[in-house]
């Protein structure tokens, strides 16, 4: 099968790149397989504190791939929970927000429909100027359900995302970023993401994966003071919490263990 996700390795900072340049990296069976398959192997191998993810070519993606999903997408049930809350759709999306590291999306070109879905699921979204993007389910007669809803919750607002769900209208990286589809703009928006994404990896992994864990809960004002209690009580004076202290006191780097 031709190569749908290359993954590169370096300093705790996993570099992952949609693969299918001659299609836009579009989605088709065996790109939704190779997403969720590099979204496992992240997930279960040790050392690694942040991910940047992009797309190779003239663009991130530009969704689904219609003629090849049309041709073996009969009888899939969208009902079944194939990992957690999420189908295998839902998961390429879903995914990158449920791993335990801080994940940063890289955009350029496009993010139509699935593409935009999966650039959503990242923590952090770093667009080139002039990139084009859509909810653009409807101009297909169908909604967004690649877990497109529970990941624009908070950012965008509501009224907004009815109208771009609605009308499947495309725009453009600087209207994303005031509507809260993108977090902000860069020239070179790769260069800035692994410039955080190294950033990011400098810092305490047990208290950056604590971070996280408190920014995706879902709960109560109760819920939540309790969970933020229990992560800093379980970071306190362990071995990186104090490495992280004495490096400041000592103006060194410091020297986190995973």
């Amino acid at each position: 099968m031709e190569e749908r996700v290359r993954i590169e390795i370096e300093d705790g900072v996993a570099e992952v790149r949609l693969a299918r340049p001659d299609k836009l990296n579009a989605l088709d069976p065996a790109m939704f397989a190779a997403i969720i398959a590099a979204i496992a192997r992240l997930e279960g191998e040790a050392g690694i504190r942040a991910v940047v993810l992009s797309g190779e070519g003239r663009g991130f993606c530009a969704g689904l791939d219609m003629a090849s999903m049309a041709a073996g997408g009969s009888g899939i049930d969208l009902a079944r929970r194939t990992h957690g809350p999420a189908n295998d759709f839902q998961q390429v999306a879903w995914g990158w927000r449920a791993l335990p590291m801080p994940v940063i999306a890289a955009v350029h070109g496009v993010a139509f429909g699935g593409g935009l879905q999966i650039a959503s699921g990242a923590d952090v979204r770093i667009a080139a100027p002039g990139t084009r993007l859509s909810v653009m389910e409807m101009k297909w007669g169908i909604v967004p359900d690649m877990a497109g809803y529970a990941l624009w919750h908070g950012n965008v607002r509501d009224d907004v995302l009815r109208e771009l769900a609605y009308t499947a209208r495309e725009f453009d990286a600087e209207e994303a970023a005031a509507l809260g589809f993108v977090t902000r703009i860069a020239e070179d928006p790769h260069a800035e993401a692994m410039a955080l994404a190294r950033a990011i990896a400098g810092r305490n992994p047990h208290a950056v994966r604590a971070a996280k864990r408190l920014a995706n809960l879902e709960a109560g004002t109760t819920e939540t003071l309790l969970a933020e209690s229990r992560e800093q009580a379980a970071l306190l004076r362990t071995p990186n919490q104090i490495e992280a202290v004495m490096a400041n006191m000592q103006k060194r780097p410091p020297a986190f263990s995973d």
